[in-house]
C-alpha cells in the first residue's frame, strides 16, 4: 500500500529502501515518500493523541491542511507527516498533545 501520486507532492518513483524508527522500533520505508505513507505500509495508523481528550488521530486530509497527522520527527513536534518526505535515519514518535509519550506520562496525562 503505497502512494504513487500525491496531490501536493505529485508523482514520484519508489525511492531506495531506508531505515527509520517509530517509537523506538526499527522500520523501513521508501526514501522520499511521505512519512505517513511509510508508517501506513508498516501498519501504523495512529499518529497522535489529542491533548484534552486523548483521542487517537491519523491521516485525515493527506495534503497538509489539517493537523491530524502531526508527529514528533527528529525531536521536533507538529511535523505534518503526510507531506514530509521520509529520509534515512529519521526518528518518528507518536505525539501526545505537544509531548512525547514519556513526557505525557511524567505529567500524569491519561493515555
Amino acid at each position: 500500500m503505497r502512494i504513487k501520486n500525491h496531490p501536493i507532492l505529485g508523482e514520484f518513483d519508489k525511492g531506495r529502501t531506508v531505515a527509520f524508527s517509530y517509537n523506538g522500533a526499527p522500520m523501513t520505508g521508501c526514501e522520499g515518500e511521505p512519512i505517513a505513507a511509510a508508517l501506513r505500509a508498516n501498519d501504523v495508523i495512529i499518529h497522535r493523541y489529542t491533548s484534552k481528550e486523548h483521542k487517537p488521530r491519523g491521516i485525515f486530509c493527506a495534503i497538509g491542511r489539517c493537523t491530524d497527522c502531526v508527529m514528533i520527527v527528529n525531536g521536533k513536534p507538529n511535523v505534518r507527516t503526510c507531506v514530509t518526505p521520509l529520509e534515512e535515519g529519521m526518528t518518528v514518535e507518536t505525539q501526545y498533545g505537544l509531548l512525547t509519550q514519556e513526557e505525557a506520562e511524567a505529567k500524569g496525562a491519561v493515555l
